[in-house]
């Protein structure tokens, strides 16, 4: 079976902010002639399972306006600075986000958070070897991070969590269930945090 090369023969942009683009691309198809997509492309994210030394992870609930609720998630953020290593801009969200830092991190998974539209690719990290961040070191946090809340549960009950619909995020989602895979296999398909990016 011979693989196609699909290719963009013209691309229009239909919105530029500060986070996302929204291109309209024409493409072609195998069965001859074009299709037109609509494209986001994303700054793309990072986002930390952080694991203490008795298996618990900390979990974050936020407000998330486009579905006007509270979700449970990962501390996880835009990669907004350019050239940043990717491990230190998860060190930065985890300290912003959950008041930790940690001395260690390893590479979970990447993943792509809506592939049929969106090029955004999510790396997320376990961090571990955890310490408070000093109470006058904090963060001040705004708009939907001024509320907040922080809670520790047991990975496994996360993973219940995921598995009961409780937590719906994606990457919070791929991250618990990584990363209580990767502790049953005794932490051998973590890689370096290094490795690149996809």
């Amino acid at each position: 079976m011979t693989s196609f090369a699909h290719e963009t023969v013209s691309r229009t942009q239909r919105y530029s902010g500060p986070i996302f683009t929204v291109n309209t691309d024409e493409v072609t198809m195998p069965g001859g002639g074009t299709a037109r997509r609509d494209i986001v492309i994303n700054k793309n994210a990072v986002g930390v399972v952080a694991l203490d030394d008795v298996g618990r992870v900390v979990l974050i609930r936020q407000y998330r306006h486009p579905l006007g609720i509270k979700l449970w998630e990962l501390p996880a953020g835009l990669r907004d600075v350019e050239g940043e290593d990717l491990a230190l801009t998860a060190a930065r969200e985890l300290a912003e986000e959950a008041d930790l830092n940690a001395a260690r991190f390893d590479l979970l998974i990447d993943l792509h958070t809506s592939p049929g539209f969106s090029a955004e690719t999510i790396r997320i990290f376990l961090a571990r070897e955890l310490s408070a961040v000093p109470e006058e070191e904090r963060h001040v946090r705004r708009d939907e991070e001024a509320d907040i809340e922080i809670a520790w549960c047991d990975l496994d009950e996360a993973v219940a969590m995921v598995l009961r619909g409780e937590i719906t995020n994606a990457a919070a989602a791929g991250g618990l269930l990584a990363a209580a895979r990767a502790r049953d296999d005794g932490w051998a398909t973590l890689r370096p945090a290094g490795t690149p990016p996809i």
